[in-house]
């Protein structure tokens, strides 16, 4: 199921999704993907709340995800730069600023950990692409600026992708 990396993401490795409830997302599914993007590549079209994993043969593996709230949104490219299985985690400021009872770390497994099952960490900020404890937030704009998956969807993604693996964040 995963590789056997367990990890600690702290505040300078990425942020919180907040949650906004909203009706669930559909399923995963492999849908036609002609983007001109390299195979294996990872894009996120916010606008829809979806992530796709190019697969080359003209499709993509299509995932519902929770994007950024108004204000908290990004654009543009970067790459995987660690993967972690049920990662601890501990609030960012600005997340602390906005939750000051946050406690400073919980624990990797915790229902109250917000990273869910695994976490892929992406280069150049404090964002990653996530599993969530809070389902009913995939489908919204409900993040700091982290993309947040269903557990049984990131643990899927994160079988599929590697460290170094390209990224296009687009509206």
């Amino acid at each position: 199921m995963f590789g056997d990396r367990v990890g600690y993401i702290g505040a300078a490795a990425l942020v919180v999704c907040a949650g906004l409830s909203g009706a669930p997302a559909a399923a995963r599914e492999v849908v036609a993907f002609h983007e001109g993007v390299m195979p294996g590549s990872v894009v996120i079209r916010t606008a829809e709340r979806r992530l796709y994993l190019v697969n080359g043969d003209g499709t993509a593996i299509r995932y519902p995800v929770a994007v950024g709230k108004p204000g908290k949104q990004w654009t543009g490219a970067t790459k995987i730069d660690g993967k972690f299985v049920e990662p601890a985690w501990s609030p960012p400021r600005e997340v602390k600023r906005d939750n000051p009872r946050l406690p400073s770390v919980i624990a990797g497994g915790s229902p109250h950990n917000p990273m869910g099952s695994a976490a892929m960490t992406l280069s150049g900020g404090e964002y990653a692409i996530h599993g969530t404890n809070r389902p009913n937030s995939i489908g919204t704009y409900a993040s700091y600026g982290c993309i947040r998956m269903f557990n049984q969807d990131v643990v899927d993604l994160y079988d599929r992708v590697s460290v170094g693996t390209q990224v296009y964040v687009v509206r």
